[in-house]
């Protein structure tokens, strides 16, 4: 898995989203469940989401009411996020767990996951 995939991915998932443009819109996963590529469909489908529905909630105007169920539609969809990274982890974990680590091996980033996480980042 590299970065060209993961970036295929996300740009599919971003291009599929703005087929609609709407945060409400239901995501079709053309990926096979349990595949690392469903994984990061998924992941980036609530990342964009996510970064639209950032944007609704900064409108000046918007009714204080409306805004705090925003909130917490951000909210869940931030634990939301957190557990897709965590399953792309546990996908990583499996798929590597038969390589021996070197003995001078260190940690240079977070984990995987979250070294992928920072790829996802949606362009409007």
């Amino acid at each position: 898995m590299k970065s060209p995939l993961c970036n295929l991915v996300f740009e599919q998932s971003i291009n599929d989203y703005h087929l609609k443009d709407n945060v409400d819109a239901k995501p079709a996963n053309p990926y096979q469940e349990g595949t690392i590529e469903y994984l990061l469909y998924s992941k980036n489908w609530i990342d964009t989401v996510q970064w639209h529905l950032e944007d609704i909630i900064r409108d000046p105007v918007i009714d204080p009411v409306n805004a705090l169920q925003l909130k917490r539609r951000i909210d869940a969809s931030n634990q939301h996020r957190t557990d897709l990274v965590e399953y792309i982890d546990i996908w990583v974990l499996n798929k590597y767990k038969e390589v021996l680590t070197a003995k001078d091996a260190g940690f240079n980033t977070e984990s995987p996951a979250w070294a992928i996480d920072r790829l996802s980042i949606p362009r409007a």
